[in-house]
C-alpha cells in the first residue's frame, strides 16, 4: 500500500518531470504529447509512477530507421546504445529495445523500434537533507525562495521544501538521463555514418 510520502513525492516527480518535457520541447522540435524530436530522433519522457517504495519513469528513443539499412544493423545501433548507457553514473534500471506497431486510423501500420530506459529511484534519494535544512533556514530567516511553493499537501515550511527539492531533483536527474541517450545517440549516428 503507497505511503503518504510515497503519494506526495509521486505528485512532485510528476511535477518535475512535466516541466522537464515543457524545457525541452521548447528548446527542441515539440511532438505530441510527452516527446520531442533532435536531429531526427524522436525523444519520449513518461510518467512517473510509484512501485515498491522508488519512483519509475522511462525514457525512450526512437531509432532512426531511416539511416539503418536492415535488422541486423537496427540491433547493432541498439547494442551500441545500451553499452554506452551502461557506463553512465546513473544507470538505467534497464535497457531494452522495445518494438511498437501504431496503428492511428487502423487504415495503415507503422512500426517503430526504440530503446526504452528505466528508471528506478528510491524515495530517500530524491531529497538532500542538507539542502532542505538550509533552504528552510533561508526562508525562516526572511528569504524568498520562489520554487517552494506554499503546498496544501505539506503541513509544515520545511515540508514544503521537502516537495520542491523532490521536484527539482527528478528535473535533474531526468535531464542528465535525456542529456545522456542523446549523446549516446549522437556518437553511435556518427559511427554509423563512418
Amino acid at each position: 500500500m503507497p505511503t503518504l510520502k510515497g503519494l506526495l513525492f509521486n505528485q512532485y516527480a510528476a511535477e518535475g518531470l512535466s516541466l522537464l518535457v515543457e524545457e525541452l520541447q521548447s528548446k527542441y522540435t515539440a511532438k505530441k504529447g510527452r516527446r520531442f524530436n533532435h536531429k531526427n530522433v524522436t525523444y519520449e519522457i513518461s510518467r512517473p509512477s510509484l512501485n515498491q517504495g522508488a519512483i519509475e519513469y522511462e525514457i525512450s528513443s526512437k531509432i532512426p530507421e531511416d539511416e539503418i539499412k536492415n535488422p541486423k544493423e537496427m540491433q547493432s545501433y541498439f547494442q551500441q546504445i545500451k553499452n554506452i548507457l551502461s557506463k553512465e553514473k546513473l544507470k538505467p534500471e534497464s535497457i531494452e529495445m522495445e518494438n511498437i506497431v501504431w496503428d492511428s486510423k487502423k487504415e495503415t501500420e507503422k512500426k517503430r523500434d526504440y530503446v526504452k530506459l528505466l528508471y528506478k529511484l528510491p524515495l530517500d534519494d530524491l531529497f538532500d537533507d542538507q539542502l532542505v535544512a538550509k533552504r528552510y533556514e533561508s526562508i525562516t530567516q526572511g528569504q524568498a525562495d520562489p520554487c517552494v511553493a506554499d503546498s496544501s499537501s505539506a503541513f509544515t515550511a520545511a515540508g514544503n521544501v521537502v516537495l520542491a527539492d523532490v521536484r527539482d531533483t527528478i528535473q535533474n536527474i531526468g535531464r542528465g538521463s535525456v542529456n545522456s541517450l542523446i549523446e549516446a545517440n549522437r556518437v553511435v549516428k556518427a559511427e554509423l555514418k563512418g
